[in-house]
Order: C-alpha cells, then structure tokens, then sequence
C-alpha cells in the first residue's frame, strides 16, 4: 500500500492471531464477491459461510455491516494502490495503462459499495487521495516520455475512466474497448 494512514486503517482492524487474520481476510473477500452479487444488503449469513466461518465470527470482525463494507472499501482502494507499486518496470503508457485499467475493475465493482459508505467521510476522502497519489507518478512518468498529453493531471484521467466504466455494459469485453478508448485519448499526439 502506497499510504500509511489507508495501511493503518485496515490493518487497525486485522486481528494479529494468524488463524483469527485468515478468517478477517476470508470474510473479505467473500463480502466483496457477496456485495457484487447482490449489493450492500447481501445476506451476512450468506458472507460466513462463503468464507467458511460461523455467524460468530463474522460480527466478532465486523460488529454491523458498515463495518463490513468500510473494510472491503478499503481493500478495494489498497489493492489498485499498491498495483501501481507493482508497474515500474513496464514502458510508461503501458504502467499507466495498466494501472488506469486496474482502476476501472475497481471503480465497477465499488458503486455498489458507496451505497453503504457515508459519501462525505474522511475514510472516502482519504482513500481518494490514496488512490491519486499512487496513479499520478506513473501519469507523470508516461507525460516525461512524451507518450501522453501534457495538459491533463491524474484528476482528468481518473475521472475520464471512472466516467466510462461506470457505465452499465452488456459485457466485460464492450467495457474493456471503451475503456481502451478512453486510454487512447490520453495519448499525445
């Protein structure tokens, strides 16, 4: 994770037991699949068991849903962070490429999570800065190159793909051109 406040946020919640950490992680995962089927009112009992846990332990690690879903949220916006970590060594267009591609899986999947966030958090607004902050070196890198025009910051990028990829597609392939479109578009020329 590129921020030590967004790394101290879940991590402040991860049990430190290693048996008690599977099962906050498995928990996570399975909200996130959970929440992506069936949106922010998915059935908790629904949750443990695809993570293979009982009830108990769900509310032990997450006492509401609120919490629940902060805390996908938040592994969400670490995941597409520390992709970023991950793209130093591709050519410039293709790090920011990824990364910007990465971004719009994420964004997809996580309208359904603001649904059970509070939109005018700080938790929201740190993880934007989070989120700006590990796809702007790789803006800036593409931009040196000359690969990408200069007259955009990581603002205009991240909107211009979130704007395409929250749009409700017939498939995954049809995002997946319209979003290579966008990218196109952040070319220099």
């Amino acid at each position: 994770m590129t921020d030590p406040a967004l790394s101290a946020l879940l991590d402040e919640r991860r049990p430190t037991r290693s048996d008690a950490r599977r099962n906050f992680d498995a928990l996570i995962e399975a909200g996130r699949d959970a929440f992506a089927e069936h949106g922010v009112d998915a059935s908790l009992e629904d949750i443990a068991r695809r993570a293979g846990v009982g009830i108990a332990t769900l509310y032990r690690n997450f006492p509401t849903r609120d919490l629940l879903v902060e805390a996908v949220y938040l592994d969400e916006v670490a995941g597409v962070a520390s992709f970023a970590e991950d793209l130093g060594d591709l050519p410039p267009f293709d790090a920011l490429a990824a990364w910007l591609r990465r971004f719009a899986d994420y964004v997809s999947r996580k309208r359904v999570l603001l649904d059970g966030l509070n939109r005018d958090s700080e938790l929201l607004q740190t993880c934007r800065e989070v989120m700006y902050q590990s796809g702007e070196p790789l803006l800036r890198r593409a931009q040196s190159a000359g690969l990408v025009r200069a007259d955009i910051g990581i603002d205009d990028a991240v909107r211009l793909v979130a704007g395409v990829a929250s749009v409700a597609f017939p498939s995954p392939e049809q995002r997946e051109r319209v979003v290579d479109m966008a990218l196109d578009g952040l070319r220099a020329r």
